[in-house]
């Protein structure tokens, strides 16, 4: 069960493409999960220019590397959001965020969603990443009380605003995976089995997992594998540490910044958290996953030289692990 490890680039984006490539190649990457912002992947440029994708292809042949998805978290986040504001300005395309008008920003962000599954699918890849956004993410402290067809109209406008996006996926033959994350429409266990149900349980959709998520709101990483196996199209490794139990440091960490020794928890390299990594590969193996394993390098405390080539001789160690042959316990029948 051979699967190909990729690193997601999306933290990488300050540095050119062909950087990216050359550094992951040295490291020995099999390929890249390739982020649709800095110069990684640009959507409408591969749309508008035929030589792009060539190019792109070009450099990645170079390396020795492939590429198995895309992700456009950027974009997708301001499909459903709210409220709209200078957040967005910060991540979004010029031409997305246009005058900033907020249904405006939603509707530019959900065309340039279609074009990502186009872009996609030019480029021979059957999976997007990304991000839905959320107009009841706001509502979770559920103070002012939150009435519950305010919920019900939050799934709606998801519903309602992905469902045409995911039409034109259909079209091109590529899926959607949801990083089910906080600020999204699908943050944990019961939001996902909700978002699913909203959209139908249609197949365009189905989930990134990503445990780093999950870890600090005590939602198993293992359990969520079995329970929406069908639904895992896509992984990245990526760990939290979480430090609460001395009467300060909660779980919301308190606006503080990444790597505050204050907050309750920290996204760390893959294998420094809290995240039961073997327990988890022994789960993709038993849900018969063989897609990439993506690493992302998330740690304020430690540099992404040092983190992304040691996360991937770490999670080699654990892709390694494959269910034997013959049972264990075959040879006492013998």
């Amino acid at each position: 069960m051979a699967r190909p490890i990729t690193l997601f680039t999306g933290q990488w984006a300050d540095l050119p493409f062909e950087e990216v490539c050359r550094l992951a190649s040295e490291w020995g990457y099999d390929g890249l999960e390739i982020a649709c912002w800095g110069d990684h992947f640009e959507v409408d440029k591969a749309l508008a220019d035929e030589s792009y994708v060539a190019r792109k292809r070009a450099v990645l042949d170079e390396h020795g590397l492939k590429v198995w998805a895309i992700s456009n978290h950027l974009v997708g986040q301001a499909v459903c959001d709210h409220p709209i504001d200078e957040r967005h300005k910060a991540i979004l395309p010029e031409r997305v965020w246009g005058d900033g008008e907020p249904e405006g920003v939603r509707r530019r962000a959900a065309e340039e969603m279609k074009d990502t599954a186009r872009a996609a699918a030019k480029l021979g890849v059957d999976t997007v990443v990304g991000f839905t956004g959320s107009s009841i993410w706001h509502t979770v402290a559920m103070f002012p009380p939150t009435p519950p067809d305010m919920i019900d109209r939050g799934y709606a406008d998801f519903a309602d605003r992905w469902n045409p996006i995911l039409d034109v996926f259909d079209e091109v033959g590529v899926r959607f995976a949801l990083e089910v994350h906080p600020t999204e429409i699908a943050y944990d266990y019961h939001t996902t089995v909700r978002a699913l149900e909203a959209i139908g349980h249609r197949p365009a959709f189905g989930l990134n997992w990503d445990p780093s998520h999950m870890v600090w709101q005590e939602i198993d990483p293992v359990g969520f594998l079995l329970d929406f196996a069908d639904r895992i199209y896509h992984v990245d490794c990526k760990d939290a540490k979480v430090r609460c139990g001395d009467g300060r440091r909660g779980r919301l960490s308190s606006h503080l910044p990444w790597a505050d020794p204050r907050r309750g928890w920290d996204f760390v390299s893959t294998g420094h958290g809290d995240v039961p990594w073997e327990d988890c590969f022994r789960a993709l193996n038993a849900i018969g996953y063989t897609g990439p394993i993506s690493i992302e390098w998330e740690d304020a405390g430690m540099d992404r030289l040092i983190g992304a080539p040691e996360a991937l001789q770490f999670v080699r160690r654990l892709a390694a692990i494959e269910p034997p042959a013959r049972s264990f316990d075959a040879a006492f029948g013998d």
